[in-house]
């Protein structure tokens, strides 16, 4: 048998460690899969590279495409660090999990760039709907980026320190300073340079969804 099998829409067997086998009841398993893969933060490579699938294979599974085998199943489970039934278990959102975790002034791990100087935070969680982290900007002017940036999802930022311009694609450019805040849809073209002549830095939150 193939490792995945084209039958959209088809019903999922699940087999037991006893090798007794149980009919699951149809559902969106893409979509449940692609929240799972947004909420690690990882793209499609990345996730696909974690369980050992091919990138075309994950994509078909997330659209609805294809069927995966239990084989293919227990792989994508292994890699987003869950078990197999939990691929087939929406999460409860009136569920109160009482998740918390801290991260003290310093101690968020960095990603550098040309334009902007990162300091993720809350990175203990390793799933989350939202990716917190404070940034500093370096780029003084549009042409410092190789383009506009897009990703999926909703970003929310706040000036901490400093002036910054937020440029998006739709809008005239916007001169903010400390205590502003924007929140916009960040699939829309977007860039923020700094207008003062020290680096600024904000609390930028894009969501997972």
């Amino acid at each position: 048998m193939s490792e995945s099998q084209t039958r959209p829409g088809s019903m999922i067997r699940i087999a037991r460690d006893s090798g007794a086998s149980e009919t699951a009841p149809p559902l969106e398993l893409g979509p449940r899969v692609r929240e799972l893969r947004r909420a690690q933060g990882w793209t499609l490579e990345q996730a696909a590279r974690q369980a050992g699938l091919a990138r075309s294979t994950l994509s078909k599974i997330e659209n609805g495409q294809m069927s995966p085998t239990y084989d293919a199943l227990k792989k994508l489970a292994l890699g987003l660090g869950i078990t197999v039934p939990q691929l087939f278990t929406p999460p409860r959102r009136e569920q109160v999990m009482g998740r918390m975790v801290t991260t003290r002034a310093g101690e968020g791990s960095g990603q550098i760039t040309a334009t902007y100087e990162h300091e993720l935070l809350a990175e203990a969680l390793r799933t989350k709907r939202m990716l917190p982290y404070r940034a500093r900007i370096r780029a003084r002017s549009f042409e410092e980026f190789d383009g506009w940036v897009r990703h999926d999802g909703e970003e929310f930022l706040y000036v901490l320190t400093g002036t910054i311009r937020l440029l998006t694609e739709f809008y005239e450019p916007v001169e903010m300073k400390r205590g502003d805040s924007a929140y916009y849809d960040a699939a829309m073209g977007h860039n923020v340079i700094s207008t003062s002549p020290e680096d600024a830095t904000i609390l930028w939150v894009t969501s997972l969804d």
